[in-house]
């Protein structure tokens, strides 16, 4: 489809975003190696990927930029607006996950995006997504309220209705039915978004990034050197499943980059690097495994409630 000018200004804005945070990164973590990998799609559009591995914080990462074209919109990004189904589209984003080594950090995923779709030589539809969970193993409860502080303090210039909508929203969308818990402690998930036009819209998605960023490096500063021993590590890897679970069942991102035919090694790049299920597990009653279970894998209004 044609080229516009708000897309460019978004790939550009979204090129910058996937540029800080990479260095942010390596100013926190300088030991991780990356790997940088750019890509062409054959349909039109590529990207460029970033591999993070074996730093001293980090076990696994990626930060990845992807703008691709294609002439029929996947069924995935349709969901909510079937008029557009099937015509030429552009979808452009900057997709971040974060595994660390240590199980009292918390792993976390953060997105954003902006979708163009149309007829050829007509005015294009538009609209842009994102936001940025948190799935701790072994949560503080000051952390969690911190990064929803944050969260509702980069959504509330643009619209104080914005922070409790877009908190539910994404309480209710990193939920695994089939486990009947939540995958973390949420943060923000929007979609179809127009805040009063693109420069609006295009402003609040960078923050958003940029929000995650600060958030994020935050925390895995301060619990990065907080003991562990086997049995937390195993934790780990058993609740990442549930990370995998979600990803490769329910997660929209995760099908559009497949339904499109996209890179699937740069789709995959959220599976954690280790992951175990035990059949039948449960946690030792009052134990810190339990806890996670009780207090933290069901929505909650972190911001007036006690620990």
């Amino acid at each position: 489809m044609p080229q516009t000018t708000d897309s460019e200004k978004a790939r550009i804005a979204f090129m910058g975003l996937q540029n800080r945070i990479c260095e942010e990164l390596l100013n926190s973590d300088p030991g991780c190696k990356c790997m940088e990998d750019a890509w062409e799609r054959e349909e039109g559009g590529g990207g460029i990927t970033r591999a993070f591995s074996k730093g001293d914080a980090l076990e696994k990462g990626g930060i990845n930029f992807s703008d691709v074209e294609g002439t029929q919109l996947p069924p995935s990004a349709t969901e909510n607006r079937p008029e557009l189904s099937g015509l030429p589209f552009r979808a452009m984003g900057v997709s971040i996950v974060f595994h660390p080594y240590n199980p009292y950090v918390p792993t976390s995923h953060a997105n954003i995006r902006y979708f163009e779709a149309g007829p050829e030589n007509e005015p294009v539809a538009w609209w842009f997504g994102g936001g940025f969970d948190l799935t701790p193993y072994y949560p503080f409860f000051e952390d969690v309220v911190d990064w929803h502080k944050a969260a509702k303090a980069v959504c509330d210039p643009f619209g104080e209705e914005l922070y409790p909508k877009f908190k539910q929203w994404c309480d209710n969308y990193f939920f695994l039915p089939h486990r009947n818990e939540t995958r973390g402690v949420g943060g923000l998930f929007f979609d179809d978004l127009n805040l009063d036009g693109f420069d609006r819209s295009l402003e609040f998605v960078l923050k958003v990034g940029n929000c995650f960023c600060d958030s994020y490096l935050d925390i895995l500063e301060k619990r990065r050197t907080t003991p562990f021993g086997q049995k937390q590590r195993d934790f780990q890897k058993y609740r990442r499943g549930r990370y995998a679970e979600f990803n490769l069942v329910y997660d929209r991102g995760t099908l559009f980059g497949l339904q499109s035919r996209g890179r699937t090694e740069s789709i995959l790049m959220s599976m954690p690097p280790e992951v175990s299920w035990n059949y039948g597990w449960k946690p030792d009653e009052n134990s810190p495994e339990e806890e996670l279970y009780r207090s933290y894998l069901h929505p909650r209004d972190w911001l007036n409630e006690k620990a």
